[in-house]
């Protein structure tokens, strides 16, 4: 198997097509071949074997159907395929050694010490914030986590929705937000590769005036999601399995959109390191209050294993480390409360997801992800949304492999109705 190429030094952004050359919203995309799984597996696009693999791509299961798969060259595979980033996803951010999380969610300092980031380091230099540096050393409490609420927000079967009020103030639920997806240096990872920043804003604009006219009520924030660590199908310089995306980039994409009245998610693709220990590496720009973060579970590994060939999985105690250091940060430093995106798209990529708990300043997105038919985009929701319903609810829509893209009508209709949006 030919060996990925590994770049030492910061790549320019490929060239990004005109807005006029392919309008998303005027030409929603075409089927892919698609490789079906029994339920708890993923079908996966076929790609070509290349030295620096593309973007992950996911299809949805097909509960009932023979599992069939696949590899890069054709042969039969009882594991799913995945596109990863290229390696020309170049880092000036510290690698992070591998350390073992601990019973409980550890607080920010400890999330320093684990990735080995002081925050007065190059990372803090290059966010912009006047807040004053987190407290070295910190040993605040980080408050425990609430009891489940058994009340919902609407009359349903479903069952009792995490308690929402640990966040009060916060964007969710009078608001909708619709991101669009991908890195800036690849094209091929979701849309916000395609364009230059503000002509994705415009096209943008004009997809969140389709779901603020199918539902008035809510207001539609527009975002960003950034793939800020990207994982790859091999170790890596750090072992991790992972390359993170320049904090260069990350910056002016903080920049953009703080000016323009949008919010930027910072998505986590984890790899072999720590939930803490990755966080770290961004730690300054979520400072800024328009700063989010997303958790990707696909890309969470075990020792053992290798992204594209395994699909990775979060514990609800991992988790709970994401949501303990946002609160912790949100108290230290005055915050809005923060959101925190989980992406998912089988049942076992959440272990224990019954016992998430609420943390006070931070708002659970569960992330129904992967492309297919409406129907069965719809079938998997029902599954990992309606009759698993956790604080705040999101789905993803794919441009290129859902066929046909669900509507803004038809994804508000969901049950719950989405309080998230994103688009690759």
């Amino acid at each position: 198997m030919p060996q990925p190429m590994i770049v030492t030094g910061r790549l320019p952004a490929p060239p990004r097509r005109p807005a006029a050359v392919r309008d998303p919203l005027a030409g929603r995309g075409a089927a892919t071949g698609l490789v079906i799984f029994l339920t708890g597996l993923i079908a996966l696009d076929n790609v070509a074997r290349t030295p620096a693999l593309s973007s992950p791509q996911k299809a949805l299961p097909a509960p009932g159907v023979a599992a069939t798969t696949l590899d890069l060259d054709g042969a039969a595979l009882s594991t799913p395929v995945v596109r990863m980033a290229p390696a020309a996803v170049v880092s000036d951010m510290p690698a992070a050694p591998t350390t073992q999380p601990g019973p409980a969610a550890p607080p920010i300092a400890a999330a320093q010490a684990s990735a080995a980031v002081p925050v007065t380091g190059p990372l803090a230099a290059d966010a912009v914030t006047a807040n004053p540096p987190l407290a070295q050393g910190s040993d605040l409490d980080v408050p425990p986590a609430a009891a489940p609420s058994t009340a919902l927000d609407r009359q349903s079967s479903r069952q009792p929705a995490m308690d929402r009020t640990v966040a009060m103030g916060g964007l969710l639920p009078a608001n909708r937000i619709l991101a669009y997806y991908g890195h800036p240096h690849d094209p091929n990872m979701g849309i916000l590769g395609e364009y230059e920043k503000d002509d994705l804003l415009a096209i943008l604009r004009k997809e969140a005036a389709t779901y603020a006219a199918a539902d008035p009520s809510r207001p539609v924030i527009p975002a960003f999601e950034v793939i800020a660590t990207v994982a790859q199908n091999w170790p890596t310089e750090s072992g991790h399995y992972l390359l993170n995306t320049d904090m260069k980039t990350l910056t002016e994409y903080a920049d953009f959109t703080e000016a323009n009245g949008m919010l930027l998610f910072l998505d986590l693709q984890i790899g072999r390191n720590t939930v803490p220990a990755e966080i770290a590496k961004v730690l300054p720009l979520l400072e800024r209050p328009h700063v989010h973060l997303a958790l990707d579970p696909e890309f969470a590994i075990a020792e053992g294993q290798r992204p594209g060939t395994h699909i990775g999985e979060l514990t609800a105690g991992q988790i709970a480390e994401a949501q303990a250091i946002l609160s912790q940060l949100v108290q230290e430093r005055n915050l809005p409360p923060k959101i925190l995106i989980v992406h998912q798209f089988v049942e076992n990529m959440i272990l224990g997801k019954q016992d998430l708990q609420p943390y006070p300043g931070v708002q659970v997105v569960i992330e129904s992800d992967g492309f297919g038919t409406p129907a069965l985009k719809k079938q998997v929701y029902r599954v990992l949304i309606t009759n698993d319903e956790y604080e705040y609810s999101g789905i993803k829509h794919f441009y290129r492999q859902d066929n046909p893209v669900m509507s803004a009508a038809d994804t508000i209709a969901l049950d719950p109705a989405p309080h998230l949006v994103i688009y690759q």
